[in-house]
């Protein structure tokens, strides 16, 4: 594989300070690439971004937990080392390497030592990784289970309405945050319920589709606040993000209504089906991420890594409290 990460005349291009076609967009002189040099595996993980990864396999373990199937010894079992392998560094970084892919003339904006602005990584050799990865994930997920197989061309597809032109949900307000949220949310939620359901009857599968929908809501928030370090970029190019569009305090204040709105809603639904412990802990959750919103929205630009890197904690803490309440329901 360290064979396809680099094109070979790579150094040359760059000290005759070649140009870089981007399909149907305008050509984009190549950036000097970092002066940090990384290996072919570390150049391939950032490739991959696995900071990213790291909610949606949450996802799929409270989808497990969410089945009542789900125990300790599970963590060691070959089903649930399969589901971290393809909700984490296959599927979603998958999508990452599509969304580099389309993004890299907005990433020589906003992020120029991304592999593919930086020119770390030639547009044929990251088309030969998307192809491999792609074919891996679906081969993973089917191994998993048949449907959620299915699943994953769908996050697939998912990744390339969010990123590639003509459709590029991303420049379409809402609509691109919302698309990754169910991806990131919704998707491997279910594929988790599936993975170790015996057979998924209405009565398991509508609580589960209920909370991660909740969750969804939330998740367009967390998605939101992930769009202010992009601002410059997006107003330059046209991505009609929230805060490029309405601003940063508009935005911030916007995406805390709904990261708190969506919890509430699922600690709502908690008490309405009589998990009423459970409910009152996922609602108590919202009250410290409430709390850190105030800073959020009086320096979005400042305080939007800081808020995410504490408040996700108690927001994913929720969804586990969530797919407890629904294991305690399982017949």
């Amino acid at each position: 594989m360290s064979d396809i990460l680099f094109s070979v005349d790579e150094k040359q291009q760059e000290k005759s300070g070649a140009k870089m076609p981007l399909h149907v967009r305008k050509t984009v002189s190549r950036p000097a690439r970092p002066s940090v040099n990384l290996t072919k595996l570390s150049l391939f993980l950032r490739f991959l971004k696995p900071v990213t990864w790291i909610p949606v396999m949450w996802s799929f373990l409270c989808g497990a937990v969410a089945s009542g199937e789900f125990g300790w010894e599970e963590l060691t079992g070959w089903k649930f080392i399969l589901g971290m392998l393809l909700t984490g560094p296959f599927a979603t970084g998958t999508c990452q390497m599509l969304n580099d892919y389309f993004d890299r003339d907005l990433d020589i904006i906003n992020e120029p030592d991304r592999p593919i602005p930086g020119g770390a990584i030639s547009l044929k050799n990251a088309t030969v990784l998307i192809a491999l990865w792609s074919i891996l994930s679906v081969i993973t997920g089917y191994l998993i289970h048949p449907l959620i197989g299915f699943y994953v061309i769908i996050g697939i597809v998912n990744a390339h309405l969010y990123s590639a032109n003509p459709i590029k949900l991303k420049k379409r307000l809402w609509a691109g945050n919302i698309i990754v949220a169910v991806s990131y949310l919704v998707i491997p939620w279910i594929a988790g319920l599936i993975a170790y359901s015996h057979a998924i009857a209405p009565e398991l599968l509508n609580p589960s589709l209920i909370v991660a929908g909740f969750y969804t809501i939330s998740s367009t928030g967390t998605m939101t606040i992930n769009d202010f370090k992009s601002i410059a970029g997006d107003r330059q190019v046209g991505i009609r993000t929230l805060p490029a569009v309405f601003g940063e305090t508009r935005a911030a204040l916007i995406a805390s209504v709904l990261i708190d709105i969506g919890q509430l809603m699922a600690a709502g639904y908690l008490l309405t089906i009589g998990k009423t412990l459970f409910g009152i802990v996922a609602g108590m959750l919202v009250v410290p991420q409430f709390l850190l919103q105030f800073s959020l929205v009086r320096s979005p630009g400042t305080m939007d890594v800081r808020y995410n890197a504490i408040a996700q904690n108690f927001l994913v803490a929720g969804m586990l409290v969530c797919a407890f309440a629904i294991k305690a329901g399982v017949p």
